[in-house]
């Protein structure tokens, strides 16, 4: 677990993990350079139980004080842990046993339970289970691992070279590639962690960084499964001249940036914090250039925004900006037979299945 400044619920965080069902571990908390009363609580609970080891250092980074982290474990298995998120109380008995079971699995991580800062449920997120599920997706620009919520052998880490700094804010994304191309990943289907959402993690720069460096390592995994061996020496993080340099154009990169902000507005908009995801929107439209977005992120795009504006009564907005999302994209119309489709498509097959046959 890294820390910075996270004295708000840090002792939640700790006491998920301490009270684990399966309780025959170390609890590696690097601090790295708070200011708040995180160091207070680390060593309270330390004091408490003998299991808690605190590393102080000054602010470096979540890569580096990972990486410290990692680096000082000493079992056979690695939990990633966020200091604002509750693991559930069997969660490491559950992966440990998982991969005891499955030696040819690297990773495995599982279902989370968003939940607000308040602590109250929002939804459960389920990922792809398979590795062939898992590693297709990530070559779709899609981490199917949810970063806080792994379990990791050490030996596969450790043959990887760990987290890297170059790719900001896509770490995980970039070391779940890596780690994919010498064993298996996997996930469980149940919850095993409650991951808190709140506004503070979704920032303009922060999505913009995030989607360039999750291009930069993707790139780069394609490139080592062609025979490439160049290996990024980027100081600061990737930039969009160093994606150029990859072959990743301008177009490219803002499509993705746009994807990513779509992606968190719908977010915070079921989440209900509509004037964060307006916010976003506004964002969005004055750093991405309409003509290099695929067309289903604007429509996408105005059909979220017509929600929200609905639900504040500003009901002429709403229409104009469903409006403009049904004329970008007419395809969207299409949706709501999605459903009745795939309901009697299943009925087709049903009818005429032999076990169906058999049965008239």
């Amino acid at each position: 677990m890294s820390v910075f400044n996270g004295e708000r619920f840090l002792r939640e965080a700790m006491e998920s993990i301490l009270n684990q069902s399966f309780g025959d571990f170390e609890l590696i908390v690097i601090d790295d350079g708070s200011t708040d009363g995180s160091a207070e609580i680390l060593s309270s609970l330390a004091g408490q139980d003998s299991r808690v080891q605190v590393h102080w250092q000054p602010n470096r980074g979540l890569v580096e004080a990972l990486n410290r982290g990692f680096g000082l474990a000493r079992g056979k298995y690695i939990a990633r842990m966020d200091a604002d998120d509750i693991a559930v109380r069997d969660r490491l008995l559950r992966q440990s046993s998982f991969l005891e079971r499955n030696p040819e699995v690297g990773v495995v991580g599982g279902a989370i339970q968003r939940i607000d800062s308040a602590g109250t449920p929002l939804e459960v997120k389920h990922y792809a289970r398979t590795d062939a599920e898992i590693k297709a997706a990530l070559f779709r620009n899609c981490s199917e691992l949810a970063h806080p919520a792994v379990l990791i052998r050490k030996e596969v880490f450790v043959q990887t070279g760990g987290y890297r700094a170059a790719f900001v804010d896509a770490e995980d994304y970039d070391l779940w590639l890596r780690i994919a191309e010498y064993c298996q990943l996997a996930n469980l289907d149940e919850i095993l962690l409650k991951y808190r959402v709140h506004p503070a993690q979704v920032t303009r720069t922060k999505l913009r960084q995030q989607a360039l460096s999750v291009l930069a390592a993707k790139a780069l995994a394609v490139s080592r499964k062609h025979g490439g061996t160049g290996e990024p020496s980027w100081q600061g993080g990737v930039t969009a001249a160093a994606l150029c340099g990859l072959g990743v154009d301008e177009a490219t990169q803002q499509s993705t940036v746009g994807a990513a902000h779509l992606f968190w507005i719908k977010c915070l908009s079921r989440w209900g914090q509509n004037a964060n995801a307006l916010e976003l929107a506004a964002e969005m439209s004055r750093i991405c250039q309409r003509e290099h977005l695929d067309r289903w992120v604007v429509a996408d795009t105005n059909l979220a925004l017509a929600r929200i504006y609905w639900s504040q009564k500003k009901f002429a907005r709403s229409i104009v900006s469903a409006g403009h999302g049904v004329i970008t994209w007419p395809l969207m119309l299409a949706r709501p037979m999605k459903p009745l489709l795939r309901g009697l498509q299943k009925a087709l097959q049903t009818r005429s299945s032999p076990v169906s046959a058999a049965g008239q």
